[in-house]
């Protein structure tokens, strides 16, 4: 990993105040923009909607943050990121809802209210992203045949069976389960050193 991809989101933060700086805004979308699609997506949004809401959650984020209106005393970067992208779901729905009320269609859609409820969707999805960019980084450093990494991929990843995993990588069952808790022990201290970089949001 780099020395620029390895500063925590404070430091990454600070370097944005700088609006020449198209390093630490590439970085911050790079780290942020994925964990904003996988939210919008849980939100129920289709692909190209939540990535439309990423791109413009990361860009007014950046925009308030250059005019001094993020203030960490008020909550976490993730609080801030959660109130634009809500916000911008919310649009999505408003539009598709106005375009089926106009052909007589029901557009009832019931986005959660409580912060908490939020913050849990979010924090889901910032583990998943975590543990794939975890995982792609021990496959860089591990042989790509290895059956143990193929199997926690198709087990967690892809949530396939055990019995499909087994007959296609030809283990037991008990194979597979132990093939998966090896490969989640390799993935700690890769999966801790990633969520160091996050900072705990910039609390």
């Amino acid at each position: 990993m780099s020395e620029e991809a390895s500063r925590t989101t404070t430091a990454l933060l600070n370097s944005l105040h700088d609006g020449d700086n198209e390093a630490a805004w590439r970085q911050f979308d790079d780290r942020y923009r994925p964990i904003l699609i996988g939210f919008a997506r849980r939100l129920g949004l289709p692909e190209a909607d939540a990535v439309d809401v990423a791109q413009e959650t990361t860009v007014q984020f950046i925009k308030e943050y250059r005019e001094g209106k993020y203030d960490r005393e008020r909550g976490r970067l993730r609080s801030w990121l959660i109130g634009i992208a809500r916000f911008r779901v919310a649009g999505v729905y408003r539009k598709k809802a106005s375009k089926r009320e106009y052909r007589g269609e029901s557009a009832m859609i019931t986005l959660p209210e409580h912060e908490s409820e939020l913050e849990q969707v979010w924090d889901t999805e910032r583990r998943t992203i975590i543990l794939q960019a975890a995982f792609k980084e021990l496959q860089n450093t591990t042989k790509t045949d290895d059956r143990n990494m193929r199997a926690f991929e198709m087990l967690v990843f892809n949530q396939i069976p055990v019995t499909a995993v087994c007959d296609e990588l030809d283990m037991t069952a008990q194979q597979a389960y132990m093939a998966k808790s090896r490969t989640a022990k390799r993935l700690k201290d890769i999966i801790d050193r990633i969520e160091q970089l996050y900072d705990e949001d910039a609390t």
